[in-house]
Order: structure tokens, then C-alpha cells, then sequence
């Protein structure tokens, strides 16, 4: 991810986890962060269990997001020195103000200006920073599972005409495809509740669509044909077809590659148990076995499939 694709997912996180934007420019957001994204970022749960045993109004964090260090750095400096540019000029033309000001200093003691201010801890926010996966891992865990309904194109002209609408069952999915080597890839499914129909690529055809967590009106849900469970054997059987289609000389490859390790290492712990002493061998077929799991974990093919997120979406019509 560049800087503007950090950018705009983060403005899209602080606006779904209703966050307040205080200030934002292309390089930087400063934000009073919102009590499910003050749980999910800051790391306080002494403070947020006292929250939840007293009932008492929750005081949240602001932070400041820096998604371009270098333009940001740069638009600081200029406004340091128009500051300081106009604190001098000020300085030159009001003597007995600063006179009276030194006065109540020594009077009172010096109070800086920016104690004042709220405390804004800055977070640098690029692909791979910490807290940029904090983000990454509260999206994923905020949403693994909804329920939404298609917003209706038009409003009908009668109150009493209702469009029907279709429950179907969306998985993104995640196929791995690992030896000592990684490929990953992302599919998306979704089932029919009603007549079991699946598709392949759900994702993008919800995008192309404006969703609403709540039931627009002048609108009726149809009865489910299957249940969920069988759905998500409809997505597994799919997959599954999917997948006896795929090219698997990458697995024959690493199986060669990994009995070859195999013998290698056997080939060397072998004849060092056999001539070892009788109390150093039970340590060192420990190594040994520990050694074969290792490598086995390393070279062994295996093709995993894991969901990223699901949920059910009412779409309009009977399909």
C-alpha cells in the first residue's frame, strides 16, 4: 500500500467506527477516537473495565495519524515559521504587553501555552507499522460477520407495493498454497438461501450496490429454501470442484524436495544414536524428531482455505 491508499483506508476507519475528525489535510488526520475505537487502539483495559463497572461517561483519546510523513513535516515547518514570523513582528510592536506578560511570569511562574492543549500522541501510519495492523486487525474483527439489505433504487409510487427480497450467504475466502513457498488467493462465494444457487465472485456484485444495515420499507423478505448449514456445504463442494482443477506439479515438487531433506538429516542422525551412549540417546532423538517436524513443517505441500469474513445479504429479487 502507498501513502494515498493508507490514506483513504484510514479516513474510511475513522469514519466507520464514528471517530471525530478534528483536522485532516492529504498527510495527516487528528481525531477524538470514538469508545469501540479507543478500546481497539489505545490499550487501556484497566481504564475502559472501570468504565464498564461504574457507568461513567467514557473519556476517550485523541490521536494524531500522520499517512505522509514528508508533506507533513513540511507543512509543520512552514506554519512554525509563519508563527514565529508573526510572533516577531508582534513582539516589536506591543513592548508593554510583553512587559506585562514578564510581570505575571514572575508573579505566577511560567505556564507554557501548550499545556493548554490536548494531549495528541503521534502515530506514524504506513504499510507494516503497528498500528496501521491495530486497524487492519479491528476491521477484521468488527467486520467478520454482518447483516445488510439492498437500498431500493426507487421509492415505489403505491405505499402498499412490496419488492421481494433474497437472503444469500457471502464468504470471502482464503486459499493458501504452501511448501517453502507461499501463494495466496482470495475468492468469494455466495449461496442463495432460497434456491442454493452459488456464485462465484459475491464481492464484486456487492459493489455495485448501496447497503443498509436496516429493512427499507415497502420491502418483504422471501422464505428460506436451505438452511445455512447447507449452504456452506454448497461453498465447500464448490471449492472443492474448483480446486481438483488446479495444477499441482508445485506439490510433487516439494514432496521430491522434501524426502530428499529427509534423508539427508536421517542419513546423518542414524549412525550418531546408534554409536552414542545409552543416557545420550533419548536427547538426541529428540533432536532428531524435532528436526523431522521442523523440515516436514517447511517443505510438506498443503492447500488450506480459511474465511476472512461472511454475512447475509437481502438482495433484491427472487434468484
Amino acid at each position: 500500500m502507498n501513502e494515498r491508499q493508507v490514506h483513504k483506508y484510514v479516513q474510511r476507519f475513522l469514519e466507520a467506527t464514528d471517530c471525530t475528525i478534528l483536522e485532516k489535510s492529504p498527510a495527516h488526520f487528528k481525531v477524538k477516537l470514538s469508545p469501540n475505537a479507543d478500546r481497539s487502539l489505545t490499550n487501556r483495559p484497566y481504564y475502559w473495565s472501570f468504565v464498564d463497572r461504574t457507568g461513567a461517561d467514557p473519556e476517550t483519546m485523541s490521536m494524531l495519524f500522520v499517512t505522509d510523513r514528508t508533506k507533513y513535516d513540511a507543512m509543520e515547518a512552514e506554519k512554525e515559521a509563519k508563527q514565529q514570523e508573526s510572533q516577531s513582528g508582534e513582539g516589536a510592536s506591543d513592548g508593554l504587553s510583553s512587559a506585562a506578560e514578564a510581570a505575571l511570569n514572575r508573579s505566577f511562574g511560567f505556564v507554557h501555552g501548550t499545556m493548554n492543549t490536548i494531549r495528541m500522541p503521534r502515530e506514524e501510519m504506513y504499510f507494516g507499522s503497528r498500528r496501521l495492523d491495530q486497524l487492519f486487525a479491528a476491521s477484521q474483527s468488527g467486520g467478520s460477520y454482518v447483516y445488510l439489505f439492498q437500498e431500493p433504487e426507487r421509492r415505489h409510487s403505491l405505499p402498499y407495493d412490496s419488492t421481494p427480497y433474497t437472503a444469500w450467504l457471502g464468504v470471502n475466502l482464503k486459499l493458501e498454497f504452501a511448501c517453502d513457498r507461499k501463494r495466496e488467493e482470495l475468492h468469494s462465494f455466495g449461496v442463495s438461501l432460497a434456491s442454493g444457487q452459488c456464485v462465484e465472485q459475491f464481492h464484486d456484485r456487492l459493489l455495485d450496490l448501496k447497503m443498509t444495515p436496516k429493512l427499507p420499507p415497502n420491502v418483504h423478505v422471501t422464505k428460506n429454501g436451505i438452511s445455512l448449514g447447507k449452504a456452506v456445504s454448497t461453498i465447500e463442494q464448490t471449492l472443492e470442484r474448483k480446486l481438483k482443477q488446479y495444477d499441482y506439479s508445485w506439490a510433487v515438487q516439494a514432496t521430491k524436495q522434501l524426502d530428499e531433506e529427509l534423508a539427508r538429516i536421517q542419513h546423518y542422525y542414524e549412525p550418531l544414536i546408534q554409536s552414542a551412549l545409552e543416557e545420550h540417546k533419548p536427547s538426541i532423538t529428540e533432536q532428531f524428531d524435532k528436526r523431522q517436524a521442523e523440515i516436514r513443517w517447511q517443505f510438506e505441500p498443503r492447500v488450506t482455505a480459511s474465511a476472512v469474513n461472511c454475512g447475509i445479504f437481502h438482495l433484491a429479487g427472487i434468484d
